[in-house]
């Protein structure tokens, strides 16, 4: 345990440039692995034909995603001292980061990307959480049996995914198995990315409420603007 920060930052190291920058969360001092050659890296996948699919290829998971804090905020709602909670498509883990000072006995993030996997197992480390959250690669597409083995958590919640519609039904059918007898499923979407026919098709398995929270964050200048958010809250039929 002790030497795997360094030989993950090297790993690491072979394909970004990479640096810890602080960041402070109310009364926490957490810090994050940022990449510092974005521009280049972005480069260099463009010369190599690497963008197929922005919105699956591009690093996303490597932004710090003001609906994460959103999210957060959020959860302290919902009673979290002494339950499990699973983050999907975690990226590089700064939901779980904040969910890390509400109580919680055990958290998990996950995404597919090997290199966000990388970064969150990394945040984890640096930050010394390791004893709480658990990072794991986990694919919601997949076939349900294949996720057997995976528990079921209290609340399971994810910022910035149901833009990809392709993954509303077997992002559902896994809250199905997966979610608690009791538990409740959190999403935050930027308003301008919102789907809402995914709370409408939830509604079909789950009890729904779907509404929006308005917030103010920085922008890619710092500057303050007014953002909007949509939040589909799910639980299990009674």
């Amino acid at each position: 345990m002790a030497n795997e920060l360094p030989k993950l930052l090297e790993e690491i190291g072979k394909s970004f440039t990479v640096a810890f920058e602080p960041l402070d969360i109310e009364d926490t001092h957490f810090e994050i692995l940022a990449i510092q050659n974005m521009r280049e890296h972005l480069d260099s996948m463009l010369a190599r034909k690497a963008i197929k699919n922005p919105l699956h290829d591009l690093p996303l998971w490597a932004k710090v995603w003001p609906g994460s804090f959103v999210l957060g905020r959020l959860l302290r709602k919902y009673q979290p001292e002494g339950r499990t909670l699973l983050e999907l498509g975690g990226g590089c883990g700064i939901l779980s980061l904040v969910a890390s000072r509400y109580g919680f006995a055990s958290i998990v993030t996950s995404d597919i990307n090997e290199d966000a996997l990388r970064f969150a197992r990394a945040n984890v480390l640096h930050n010394h959480l390791e004893e709480l959250i658990r990072v794991v690669r986990l694919d919601v597409s997949l076939p349900v049996n294949e996720h057997d083995s995976f528990p079921s958590f209290d609340l399971i919640a994810a910022s910035e995914l149901l833009y990809l519609e392709e993954l509303h039904r077997p992002l559902l059918k896994f809250l199905g198995r997966h979610l608690k007898a009791g538990g409740t499923a959190l999403f935050c979407t930027d308003y301008a990315r919102r789907q809402p026919h995914f709370a409408k098709l939830a509604a079909k398995y789950f009890q729904c409420q779907d509404g929006h929270i308005g917030v103010r964050a920085k922008n890619a200048e710092g500057e303050e603007e007014r953002r909007l958010y949509t939040i589909t809250i799910l639980q299990h039929k009674s």
